[in-house]
């Protein structure tokens, strides 16, 4: 078979009878700029959405060191040993200079990745903000299709906002340190309001008594917030993914998450808003990347650029310009 040349029809195929190959390939086509990959990827996406609605999405985040690679290839792997089959999309930070990245989440989870019940999945988070690619949506759309049962999103975890990964999955998991000063990071208001529940990683050796602490610590702060709008209130839990300890509790604590939200219908409200702002999201990219290539912007925009650097023009009539000149035929 030759993948390179499968239409949007054999690739959806593909992609339902888990055919890895064509998996990637079919993210591989959604994530590209190319122009003649954009009607072949809205085909697939078209043709996947509604396979199945019964999977879980676990986003996972956390400052660099929290461990999140070790974390996800235990947490992956027990899944996997109870008989689920696990999808992992890592977002990789691309350099604002090269635009290139480094995709290395791959060899970090070494065993994880030789697991035939998990497929990872890296990608370069280029110029998009909360540690999510700009097609992580319809990657995740592609991997149920493909019969995965539950996808984990690792993010970058460096301070952008959260808000991203949020939007897309079910229940989203902050990871954290105890010790090294990272309980003060938790305090800031954004990601704690948003997080489901909050894991001390590397909870062994001597820093199992700073696990306890930064636990109790956690606690507390999440009192002084207001109650969720599904009505759930975050636990704090402790790990060692390095021991591969604390892995099962946190489980079942998103399985009880995932059932109390379906029997109170949240879980279905929650992803029919997701799937609005997607909508918008998508919409937005589209009328941007539109501008940019339309002829007459094109053309004026260099020179209007000038005129505002040099103060000849408020950016405010610039920008009116540019839109009267989008909007003329």
């Amino acid at each position: 078979m030759n993948i390179a040349n499968l239409n949007s029809t054999e690739i959806i195929e593909g992609i339902f009878s888990n055919n890895i190959a064509i998996v990637s390939k079919a993210i591989t086509i959604i994530e590209s700029t190319k122009p003649e990959h954009h009607i072949i990827a809205n085909k697939i996406i078209e043709g996947c959405i509604s396979k199945r609605n019964d999977t879980i999405r676990i986003g996972i985040t956390g400052v660099p060191g929290a461990g999140k690679s070790t974390f996800i290839e235990q947490f992956g792997r027990m899944l996997t040993g109870l008989g689920k089959k696990v999808a992992v999309l890592t977002v990789d930070p691309s350099s604002s200079r090269t635009k290139g990245s480094i995709l290395g989440d791959k060899t970090r989870m070494q065993e994880l990745v030789k697991d035939p019940n998990a497929y990872i999945r890296p990608s370069a988070s280029g110029s998009s903000l909360g540690g999510v690619t700009r097609k992580t949506r319809e990657s995740i759309v592609i991997l149920e299709a493909a019969g995965f049962d539950i996808i984990l999103i690792e993010t970058i975890g460096v301070g952008q906002s959260e808000t991203a990964v949020h939007d897309m999955v079910d229940f989203f998991l902050l990871l954290k340190l105890a010790g090294a000063g990272d309980e003060l990071q938790g305090i800031k208001r954004g990601i704690i309001e948003m997080a489901d529940s909050i894991v001390i990683n590397k909870s062994d050796g001597n820093n199992v008594q700073n696990a306890t602490q930064a636990k109790m610590e956690f606690a507390r702060a999440l009192h002084m917030f207001p109650p969720k709008e599904n009505g759930w209130s975050p636990e704090v839990l402790t790990c060692s993914a390095l021991e591969n300890r604390g892995l099962e509790e946190i489980w079942k604590l998103i399985a009880n998450y995932c059932q109390t939200m379906k029997e109170t219908g949240y879980f279905t409200k929650n992803r029919q808003q997701q799937n609005e702002k997607w909508l918008i999201q998508y919409l937005e990219q589209e009328l941007l990347s539109k501008f940019y290539q339309n002829p007459k912007t094109k053309k004026l925009l260099p020179l209007l650029k000038e005129e505002v650097i040099n103060g000849n023009t408020s950016p405010f009539s610039a920008a009116e310009k540019l839109l009267n000149a989008l909007s003329t035929n």
